[in-house]
């Protein structure tokens, strides 16, 4: 059985290599062509007075089985796909065509001593496999994409979108054939259970990358048994500090759509800092987001300053909850701050609200993660908001991206030198 599942699978990846290499000479147009055909497909998939597109069809059937079996809510939030998730897929199509492409870009130019002049010149990674968890729209974005830069993807959902990938995956390769890109560009892997995806990641020569998305679990398995480079994500434990000058109607502004707009991302809020001498004043506030479902574990002095606060046992530092849970805590400066989230933090994103110029500026170089941000919410930490079009996922290792995986991202630099007969 082992040796048909690695023929099947190294057979997917062959015809990936052919396609991948296709895709090389194509120019800017061709690929914004597919990218525009894979939008036109979106919208004409929204729901129609007749009936439902075959698209929305599977995604409800896929709804209805988590639902059925008793998937929490943060993830048939992510699951689901409605008129208005396909036309934002739809827009970030559009939105990414317009964004140069990366492919070709000369860096670097010098002339040496001896006459060559030595540059390098930005390429695809080649074969791209995404493995992630129930958010169909990774299926369109990780697609868009590596089409833009030049690079060939296998794409191996979770079986909770299992009629929904296929669906989306049918729907893009036959607009990108329609426009006269191979095919074979894009494919979808069936979920596979843990053996068959140590297969997958192991098949060196054959798959240049592998970006996994989705829980601790799936990352921590794939990084341990991959064979090939992985972008790791193992989590988004993501703080705000709120400093000793802060305005405080900002920083309540800041905790609420952090934490609130959409708790089940990554980067959403999980832990508040709050300096002793803003203590009294800013946690306090946190009540008024009790009617919107907000929960608050805190220590004693969160506790006491708030009723109705839970007291933080051990786990709650350092936890990713994706739900409406905060952990508060009370820090004596800026420095126990930074040494609470050296402790805890996950390098994803971290903020703090302050007015001090010289604090901020210390946070901004001190706080590790692939997003430091002043005044502003941890939900920034994304591709689109960046100002990088959509996102293939966010890496929280160093090597070779850190942060928000775009076009750049997803292509290497290669060496080039014109000569004069140059011999050394």
């Amino acid at each position: 059985m082992e040796s048909a599942l690695v023929q099947q699978l190294t057979e997917l990846c062959a015809r990936a290599r052919v396609a991948a290499r296709a895709l090389v000479p194509l120019g800017r147009a061709q690929k914004d062509a597919a990218l525009l055909a894979i939008a036109e497909r979106l919208r004409a998939a929204m729901s129609r007075s007749d009936r439902p597109s075959a698209l929305l069809t599977a995604n409800a059937e896929d709804v209805a089985a988590a639902r059925d079996a008793g998937t929490a809510e943060a993830m048939i939030d992510r699951l689901v796909l409605d008129d208005a998730r396909l036309g934002a897929m739809a827009t970030a199509l559009e939105e990414l065509a317009a964004f140069d492409d990366p492919v070709g870009e000369i860096i670097g130019m010098k002339r040496r001593p001896n006459g060559l002049l030595i540059g390098q010149v930005r390429i695809p990674l080649g074969v791209i496999a995404m493995i992630y968890e129930a958010r169909p729209n990774v299926t369109v974005d990780a697609a868009a994409l590596c089409l833009k830069s030049g690079n060939a993807v296998l794409l191996r959902g979770g079986k909770e979108a299992a009629r929904s990938n296929a669906a989306l995956g049918a729907l893009v390769r036959e607009a990108i054939a329609s426009v006269g890109l191979p095919a074979d560009a894009v494919q979808i892997i069936p979920p596979l259970g843990r053996e068959e995806t140590k297969v997958l990641v192991g098949l060196t020569g054959q798959i240049d990358l592998v970006i996994p998305r989705g829980g601790e679990g799936l990352i921590r398995f794939v990084a341990e048994h991959a064979r090939v480079p992985v972008i790791q994500h193992y989590k988004g434990v993501c703080h705000v500090f709120v400093d000793e000058t802060a305005d405080l109607d900002m920083a309540l502004a800041i905790v609420e759509n952090g934490k609130l707009q959409r708790p089940g991302v990554c980067n959403s809020l999980e832990c508040l800092l709050v300096h002793e001498r803003a203590a009294a004043a800013m946690i306090p506030r946190l009540a008024s987001l009790f009617p919107r479902g907000l929960e608050v574990r805190g220590d004693e002095a969160t506790c006491a300053l708030l009723p109705g606060a839970k007291a933080a046992v051990a786990g709650d530092y350092g936890c990713e909850f994706l739900a409406p849970i905060l952990a508060v805590l009370v820090v004596a400066s800026l420095d126990a701050a930074l040494d609470h989230i050296a402790k805890y933090g996950s390098n994803h994103t971290e903020a703090i609200v302050t007015t001090t110029y010289e604090h901020a500026q210390r946070f901004l170089r001190e706080a590790d993660a692939s997003c430091v941000l002043v005044n502003a919410s941890t939900r920034f930490n994304d591709g689109g908001e960046l100002g990088l079009g959509a996102e293939i996922g966010i890496s929280t290792t160093k090597l070779h991206a850190y942060g928000p995986m775009g076009l750049e991202s997803l292509t290497a630099l290669k060496w080039i030198a014109y000569g004069e007969g140059q011999v050394r």
